[in-house]
């Protein structure tokens, strides 16, 4: 016990929400202190990352849809699982040292938040990216696990506790337990698919041409899942499909709601299907404490509400949402001893 409060004084854990879509580091001792997209801006036809490495996160998402022939933005990671090992690997190495401000010490001691779909393999495909960017020990936490840790539910008890965290490339759903998931499913539909869905309507129904990033802020600014008091409208720019000459035109919350309905849907399917896996006594529980949805996703307007009226349960959205997951590997940190059990590692056998 004492060697461990050695390593503790002489190195720095950090907890890690390794997203599709943004990156957040969890410091021990000082909270959130990074919170960047997963992007990386390379030479094209190279994976040699621009700026001395340092074209990564805020900088390269900048780039994308906009770089030249010579340069490629890069997301390392589409529905949760690393798509590009070497430059996923380049991505953690410099979000690890831009938190990790010490020149001396051991190197970190690192949990990271990864889907629970996830195979062995892609698992320790995690663990090597991380560890060949500089962690010391890597311990893997499952997202639905620590975004349940993150928002307050009281997991380790024996009640049931439901969370819905619906991120950039997958949903996870769980019922969990006793400090460990009992029903789970984990969906690769999630704010990637809403996006790529309002690129085919706008393509569909204005043979307008849009970027990904054009179709974030259209979900951000008026998508919904639910009607609005006040509908909303937006005016979009793209390039117009037939004369292939720059175009805008003015979109309404009402029919982005219908693009959008086809991944809603989905997503209630798997709450549903989870639900239905339960236990009867752990349902019984969930009558009275209901479900917390968590990740960006859940800050699309109304989808707590029509989740609750398709599965009947109350449906809260957890504080700040956005960094649950982050905020869950942290705890996980502060009271390793206490959730050890509930972590995979490098060192362990599977």
């Amino acid at each position: 016990m004492w060697f461990h409060r050695i390593l503790g004084q002489v190195s720095v854990d950090l907890g890690i929400d390794l997203g599709t879509a943004n990156t957040l580091v969890y410091v021990r001792g000082a909270g959130i202190v990074l919170n960047e997209p997963s992007v990386v801006a390379v030479a094209a036809g190279t994976n040699r990352v621009l700026n001395g490495g340092r074209a990564v996160g805020n900088l390269a998402k900048a780039m994308l849809g906009k770089t030249p022939g010579s340069i490629q933005a890069i997301r390392p990671l589409r529905d949760g699982v690393i798509t590009d090992f070497e430059l996923c690997e380049s991505m953690l190495r410099y979000f690890i040292r831009k938190a990790y401000h010490r020149s001396w010490g051991l190197r970190p001691r690192v949990v990271v938040a990864v889907p629970s779909g996830l195979t062995n393999v892609e698992k320790r495909a995690v663990l090597s990216s991380a560890e060949r960017a500089g962690a010391r020990q890597v311990f893997l936490i499952e997202e639905p696990k620590a975004a349940a840790i993150g928002a307050g539910l009281p997991i380790a008890e024996p009640t049931a506790s439901m969370i819905c965290d619906i991120g950039g490339g997958t949903t996870e759903v769980a019922v969990l337990s006793l400090a460990d998931m009992v029903v789970s499913e984990s969906l690769r539909i999630a704010g990637d698919e809403m996006d790529q869905a309002i690129v085919e309507h706008l393509k569909r129904n204005y043979n307008l041409l849009i970027g990904e990033p054009m179709a974030e802020r259209i979900k951000i600014e008026i998508g919904s899942a639910y009607p609005l008091e006040q509908e909303l409208t937006m005016e979009v720019r793209g390039r117009d499909l037939i004369s292939g000459l720059p175009r805008k035109v003015l979109v309404s919350s009402e029919e982005t709601r219908e693009a959008l309905a086809e991944p809603v849907d989905r997503i209630i399917g798997a709450v549903k299907r989870t639900l239905e896996r339960c236990e009867p006594e752990l349902a019984a529980d969930l009558v009275d404490n209901g479900m917390v949805m968590a990740g960006g996703g859940s800050l699309l307007r109304g989808i707590d509400r029509v989740m609750g009226e398709q599965t009947g349960l109350t449906v809260r959205i957890a504080d700040d949402p956005l960094t649950a997951v982050a905020r869950g590997t942290g705890i996980c940190l502060d009271h390793l001893s206490q959730w050890r059990a509930a972590l995979e590692s490098s060192d362990d056998d599977s």
